[in-house]
């Protein structure tokens, strides 16, 4: 049983090529080329002939380039010290090139050469495209002339669409591109832009310089005013604070430092004036001084004394030895030593008072000095506690008198370069008239549109391909249906006949022989070689193949739609059957629109009577006189209702039962299954059905429902017959060559179809 195919067969598609391998991909997109080839090669043909006829109408376009530089070494050289100029780096040359695209250098351009009044810029641009948008703007226009902002801003729109400027690498030189119709135009007006480029640049600096200077002569009065009162508070601050600067040090610390050099060389003093007073007070413990000890004095008294008393203590010493100690002479020899020992210690008590006073002296002096050390001190810390806001008003004021200085500097600098503005820009390859046109390309244009063709084409194909919902191939019947496709029987034309005559046959009750007014419904006999015919024959022997497993004599013949080519197929069927010599019945079970009676036998009574018991079975049958063939018309019947009742009755399978015993084959030509019911009704009386599918015409969901509504009919399916095939575009969609093969075969007997 057929299960009802809700998958689109896009949706299919699109998963046969997710599974594929890249082999059967590449032959998947071979086989879509193939079977649409003729859209691909319309929609390229139209894409080819687009763009041959772009290039035979645009209009030639030339393109001039002037080449430009920015100079680092003039900048170092001449700016370096200038306000607001710094070193160019890459940054600044994109910086130059987004100048260079700015309005201001394109109106600057357009006013200096007037393009407002250029057609080119103003106009259609010329060309047949631009005649034909012209034309279709100026349809739409206001008939009012365009004001002059209008036509800046329109002749603005086309010179940036007409100008490319890039810089070349990573250097500093850009190149300068425009394109127009005149090659002179071109040139001349790509050197405007960078004449206006060098312009505004000397503008811009001496515009730069001049509102530097007005705004750094404001600032230098201001700092000269700030610079002035900071040097006014520390003078006050000092002469507040007494804080007076002597050679780089201040009094204070200068008298510090002499009172403690004071102080030191005193204490010094002090040492030594007590070390002399304990010395004297060593020597006053002896009677008379060494020698050492009285040049150490240095008192010419004491050592005369000395020398005396050594003169009269030697004598005493002789004396004594040769006259005796007690001899009147020694005796007197003493008394002066002893008048002479009292005069030594009175002059060394002399030294002594001298050097105690000495001693008193220092040490009064040095408390002095001391004293005043400590005042010094006291008075210095309080210095010190000032020094710290006196530096902070000092740092304040060189601080404003630096930025006093710096700015008066670059008003000078600045003064200067207002009169002397310079540019790091500068043109080292002007533009020149171009020899040949840059648009449009002829060979990249062609190049485009057959790459864009190709694309499209593609594209379209794709588009199709994925939207052809109907049968054109056998593996589509296959794969979707999941039954045989039995056949597939190309679209042919009327074959010539006379039409009714008495050689064909002759009306009557007594004479009931088919008439033969539609060729098509027996063109097996006429065309007994042709590929219909045989794809017929292959249809038979599917039949055959069925028989010998089943019972498989009442074959019913069906479609979808109606116009399918159903009856068509059933009548040539039962000819091709019959004129081999078997004994076949055609039947018209189509009781709703009987076609095939009125064509073969009209207005003739058939089933209907026989089955009412009006008539006899024989007197209902018509024969075809050149094949045997033996047909039941469906009979007269015109608005019959509940006809899917008749053919579910006990008489139609009585009947039916009877003409298997009789003929070969019966081949039913059955109603359309989607408008009635009625094929539904026929599973009793019918052993196999066959399904005729239009070719590329039949939708696939159509089948897909109706044969998964109808149950029955699908178990009994033999197969399917593609119907009406287009054997020139089969052959794109599945490599179909049976006609060619067939003819070849048939070519050696003279045989054509």
């Amino acid at each position: 049983m057929l299960e009802v195919n809700k998958q689109s067969v896009a949706s299919r598609r699109e998963v046969e090529f997710e599974s594929a391998s890249p082999a059967e991909d590449l032959s998947t997109y071979i086989n879509i080329v193939r079977r649409q080839f003729p859209t691909i090669l319309l929609v390229l043909a139209c894409a080819v002939a687009l763009g041959l006829v772009y290039l035979f109408t645009a209009t030639p376009k030339f393109s001039a380039t002037a080449r430009m530089v920015i100079d680092t070494k003039k900048v170092q050289l001449f700016q370096q010290q200038s306000l607001g100029d710094i070193a160019v780096d890459p940054g600044m040359t994109e910086t130059q090139v987004e100048i260079l695209k700015s309005e201001n250098i394109s109106l600057a351009v357009i006013k200096d050469l007037r393009l407002t009044d250029d057609p080119e810029f103003v106009g259609s641009g010329g060309g047949l495209i631009g005649a034909v948008l012209g034309f279709a703007t100026n349809l739409f226009a206001s008939d009012a002339p365009s004001s002059e902002f209008e036509l800046q801003r329109r002749a603005l729109t086309r010179f940036e669409k007409q100008r490319n400027i890039k810089r070349v690498g990573l250097t500093y030189v850009m190149d300068i591109d425009f394109t127009s119709i005149s090659p002179d135009k071109a040139a001349q007006i790509a050197n405007a832009i960078a004449d206006a480029y060098i312009v505004d640049q000397l503008e811009a600096k001496y515009q730069s310089t001049k509102r530097a200077s007005v705004w750094l002569q404001d600032r230098i009065k201001e700092l000269r005013t700030q610079a002035t009162a900071a040097q006014r508070a520390v003078v006050a601050f000092k002469e507040k604070n007494n804080i007076v600067d002597t050679g780089g040090r201040l009094m204070g610390e200068q008298q510090l430092a002499e009172v403690n050099s004071q102080l030191i060389m005193q204490r010094a003093a002090t040492a030594e004036a007590k070390a002399r007073l304990d010395r004297i007070n060593e020597i006053m413990q002896q009677d008379i001084p060494d020698a050492s000890v009285a040049d150490a004095l240095k008192n010419d008294t004491i050592i005369k004394l000395r020398g005396q008393y050594v003169d009269l203590a030697a004598r005493a010493a002789e004396w004594a030895n040769r006259y005796g100690p007690n001899h009147l002479a020694v005796v007197r020899l003493r008394s002066q030593m002893q008048e002479i020992r009292r005069n030594i210690t009175d002059e060394l008590s002399r030294i002594q008072q001298a050097y105690k006073s000495d001693y008193d002296i220092a040490q009064t002096r040095e408390r002095s000095i001391r004293n005043s050390l400590d005042n010094v001190v006291s008075e210095n810390q309080l210095t010190n506690q000032a020094q710290v806001q006196l530096r902070e008003l000092e740092s304040g004021a060189q601080t404003y008198q630096a930025m006093y200085e710096n700015f008066l500097q670059a008003y000078m600098q600045a003064t200067q370069q207002q009169s002397f503005p310079i540019t790091e820009a500068r043109l080292i390859s002007p533009a020149t008239r171009p020899l040949g046109k840059s648009q449009p390309r002829t060979m990249i244009v062609l190049g485009v549109t057959l790459a864009g063709g190709l694309m499209l084409s593609f594209g379209i194909a794709m588009i199709r391909e994925m939207s052809d919902k109907v049968f054109r191939t056998s593996r589509q019947v296959e794969e979707l249906l999941r039954t045989n496709c039995l056949a597939v029987l190309p679209s042919v034309k009327q074959a010539p006949g006379k039409g009714a005559s008495d050689e064909d046959g002759v009306r009557g009750e007594m004479a009931r022989t088919l008439r033969r007014t539609d060729r098509m419904l027996s063109y097996v006999v006429d065309s007994p070689f042709s590929r219909f015919t045989e794809s017929l024959r292959s249809l038979k022997v599917a039949v055959d193949l069925n028989g010998a497993l089943k019972e498989n004599k009442i074959i019913g013949i069906t479609s979808t739609l109606p116009n399918e080519g159903k009856s068509t197929v059933s009548s040539n069927f039962a000819e091709l059957i019959a004129h081999a010599g078997g004994r076949v019945l055609l039947i018209d079970l189509d009781l709703r629109n009987p076609s095939l009676s009125r064509a073969l036998a009209p207005d003739a009574r058939g089933l209907i009577d026989v089955i009412s018991g009006k008539m006899a079975l024989a007197d209902a049958i018509w024969t075809d006189r050149a094949t045997g063939l033996a047909f039941l018309p469906g009979g007269a019947a015109p608005k019959m209702l509940h006809t899917n009742e008749i053919i579910a009755s006990s008489a139609m399978k009585k009947l039916f039962d009877h003409l298997r015993t009789v003929y070969d084959y019966i081949v039913v030509d059955l109603p359309p299954l989607a408008p009635v019911v009625d094929v539904r009704a026929t599973t009793q009386i019918i052993d196999s059905y066959i399904y005729v599918v239009e070719w590329g015409r039949t939708k696939i969901d159509v089948v897909e429902h109706n044969l998964g509504s109808a149950a029955a009919v699908y178990d009994g399916l033999l197969g399917v017959v593609l119907n009406k095939a287009d054997t020139a575009v089969l052959g794109r969609y599945e490599g179909y060559h049976g006609n060619y093969y067939y003819n070849k075969y048939y070519a050696r007997y003279g045989y054509t179809e």
